[in-house]
């Protein structure tokens, strides 16, 4: 996990954050719910699943450049937000 960190580095963490930013307003925007629950989530998600990757023993993660860590944060911000949409729904309650 270490070596993981120490490839990653800095910059990237800030590029995975823009990228799960970027994922999350869009989906905000487009399904109009709460853009900064969906922000939230899209960094952490992006964030979060290269570590978990790299942790549980990925090694294309640990060795991959940053275009690849970017598609992996990206992946992530997606499947999060599929996850939050799926638990807490749109919040919109009118019968269609």
């Amino acid at each position: 996990m270490e070596t993981f960190l120490d490839v990653v580095g800095g910059t990237a963490l800030v590029f995975l954050a823009l990228v799960g930013l970027v994922a999350g307003l869009v989906a905000g925007a487009i399904s109009g719910g709460n853009k900064l629950a969906y922000a939230a989530a899209g960094v952490a998600g992006a964030v979060l699943l290269p570590f978990v990757l790299a942790a549980l023993g990925a090694t294309f993660v640990v060795g991959a450049g940053l275009i690849l860590i970017l598609v992996v944060g990206a992946i992530g911000a997606i499947l999060l937000l599929a996850i939050v949409r799926a638990i807490f729904g749109s919040g919109d309650k009118r019968d269609i």
